[in-house]
């Protein structure tokens, strides 16, 4: 699946696609309108923006008997006729056609099968470096992925993001090592976070295998809640992970004074949070935005006892 170049060659489909499909180009050109205000939490720069069209996530059904009565929009029978793919070894670059990112790529597995990260993260540490430049995520099925019957993952440019700033190298404290791998706590964030810093996907693979077993394992057989972030640092990768324990906040809804559309995901996780209301845009604030991360995320104490956790399993 090597393809150094792949960056480029998505940049390339995005401009074809964006002259030949009228609504996707129509909804990367509403971008330029759509209203950001920046959140400061306690020194930590977090975005709001109003995106209208995001609704189709945000509002997304995702328990069974939705997910059964309409058709996969991933897969390849049911895509817009308009869509074109880039293929990348058992998976299928698109661009997303209701943005978030000026540049902004859906990548689903081929095969419909469930969004499950276990097996998959070397892949997407080996995409992370193929598209430099860009950060690829992963929402869990119960952790802001709009389609969990079907393996995906997605990809914008980086710069758009604050947190890969926010976890910079001074924030982080080493935990455990795996071969070329680091895992690491991050200080100073609203929520926990783990970092995994390794110089080849396969380290952090088996790093993260590590990681993935020291999670709360839920007793239904999902696999562990987390959303996470990926992309090119250095010489290596670098994945953020952070651990949830719920998959939307209590005040989500769309009637009502005190409720909002907001289903936190990799994204808003990431350091931009996504309202498809504008009423959402206008009220959210830097405690409202505590909240609903206490809500939903663990906390750094509670990562902090993952990591240990890690650590005392590898050095058995």
């Amino acid at each position: 699946m090597s393809s150094p170049d792949l960056h480029i060659q998505a940049e390339d489909l995005l401009r074809a696609q964006l002259a030949e499909w009228p609504m996707a180009g129509s909804n990367y050109a509403a971008l330029d309108g759509v209203r950001v205000r920046e959140i400061d939490i306690d020194g930590i720069i977090m975005k709001v923006q109003f995106n209208p069209a995001r609704i189709v996530s945000s509002g997304a059904k995702v328990d069974a008997a939705s997910l059964k009565a309409r058709p996969c929009f991933l897969c390849g029978s049911n895509r817009p006729a308009q869509q074109r793919g880039l293929p990348w070894g058992d998976y299928t670059v698109l661009i997303n056609p209701f943005p978030i990112f000026p540049r902004h790529f859906t990548i689903p597995l081929n095969a419909h099968t469930e969004q499950r990260i276990a097996g998959r993260i070397g892949h997407m540490m080996s995409m992370a470096i193929a598209l430099d430049g860009y950060t690829v995520f992963y929402n869990g099925p119960r952790c802001g992925a709009s389609a969990p019957d079907h393996m995906h993952f997605q990809a914008g440019n980086t710069d758009f993001l604050t947190l890969p700033q926010a976890a910079g190298q001074s924030r982080l404290s080493e935990s455990v090592c795996v071969g070329s791998a680091r895992l690491s706590t991050v200080a100073g964030m609203p929520m926990g976070v783990l970092v995994i810093d390794a110089e080849t996907a396969a380290d952090g693979e088996s790093l993260f295998a590590a990681l993935y077993d020291s999670l709360p394992q839920p007793s239904d057989g999902e696999e562990p809640m987390m959303n996470l972030l990926c992309y090119a640092c250095g010489s290596g990768v670098r994945l953020i992970v952070i651990p949830r324990l719920r998959h939307r906040p209590s005040c989500y809804g769309s009637d009502g004074t005190d409720t909002m559309l907001i289903s936190p995901a990799s994204v808003d996780l990431g350091g931009v949070f996504i309202t498809p209301l504008e009423k959402d845009f206008d009220a959210l604030t830097a405690d409202r935005i505590k909240e609903i991360l206490a809500e939903v995320c663990m906390t750094p104490g509670q990562v902090s006892a993952v990591a240990d956790a890690v650590r005392n399993n590898i050095e058995r």
